[in-house]
């Protein structure tokens, strides 16, 4: 098993491949600390030749650059690492603002249809990956749909991929696939929600854990709290980058993923207090600022 795939450490059912520590631990100048970075992966559980053999790897793809040996060494992420690791702040705003009620679904249903030739597989493959990264749901060949206003983000993904010309856009506020049309029935057969609700139930159950170490009487080193943000970082990932965020009406009741983001948002609030005014892995600022931004005096701070 190579070390991106590894999944050991983090306790209590976390799971941080060695990849999404080594970036993780980059600064605000865009240096890792190596003695830092094996700190941490050993607090979470990692042995140190998971760490040199991803440092390696990154190393060798071209995302780090490297100066010394060991624990001694200085890493440096490049431009394009830093950028892939900031959390998408329009994506988080608007699935707080959902779960706050204050993003209702206007109940019409947005269809993107593409035809491209096979000359242009690549590219039409890429868009088609953009789409349902996007939260679209696929209804025939070619033809997908969201309740989310997102005609200008798949439009831009057009363009980039050379395919503006091969896209058309249509709404409806009547959506049937065979005999249903009610929409929460449609919601639940075009997107597999339970696999969705299984991720946030799972990023719940973590992140409330990690909630009674930080709220908790027990001394944390410096190590265990950087971890215990990395191992946040991760799971909210895992469980928010595959969800479409269909608005509140679309979703069964309770919906687990308002209960994680709440937990999550709590966590971060916990982290920024612990770490004001001390210097960090630039994940602090990156998730920090989106937390005090979405957040704010609401969820994060309650409780």
């Amino acid at each position: 098993m190579s070390d991106d795939r590894e999944q050991e450490g983090g306790g209590a059912g976390a799971e941080v491949p060695t990849r999404v520590l080594v970036e993780g631990m980059v600064r605000e100048d865009g240096t890792i600390d190596a003695g830092e970075l094996y700190a941490v992966a050993t607090a979470l559980g990692m042995s140190d030749q998971q760490v040199r053999l991803c440092v390696k790897r990154l190393v060798a793809e071209g995302r780090l650059t490297q100066e010394g040996r060991g624990r001694r060494a200085l890493l440096r992420a490049t431009d394009e690492t830093r950028r892939s690791m900031a959390p998408h702040a329009e994506f988080m705003r608007h699935m707080y603002r959902q779960d706050r009620g204050q993003a209702p679904w206007d109940g019409t249903w947005r269809l993107v249809a593409f035809a491209v030739p096979e000359t242009a597989r690549p590219a039409r493959d890429a868009l088609r990956e953009a789409i349902v990264g996007l939260g679209g749901a696929p209804v025939h060949g070619g033809l997908y749909v969201s309740p989310n206003d997102w005609e200008e983000l798949v439009e831009a993904e057009a363009a980039r991929l050379g395919l503006a010309e091969h896209v058309a856009f249509l709404t409806s506020g009547d959506l049937r696939l065979g005999g249903e049309r009610d929409p929460r029935a449609l919601a639940a057969r075009l997107w597999p929600l339970e696999r969705f609700a299984r991720a946030h139930e799972r990023l719940a159950g973590i992140a409330g854990t990690r909630l009674a170490r930080l709220r908790g009487t027990a001394p944390l080193t410096r190590e265990e709290v950087v971890g215990i943000a990395i191992e946040l970082a991760a799971e909210f990932t895992r469980a928010v980058e595959p969800d479409p965020l269909l608005p509140p009406e679309l979703l069964p009741r309770p919906w687990p993923g308002v209960r994680a983001r709440d937990l999550v948002a709590r966590c971060w609030a916990e982290l920024l207090r612990r770490e004001e005014g001390a210097p960090g892995p630039r994940l602090f600022r990156l998730y920090g600022d989106a937390v005090r931004e979405i957040v704010g005096a609401g969820t994060g701070r309650t409780g």
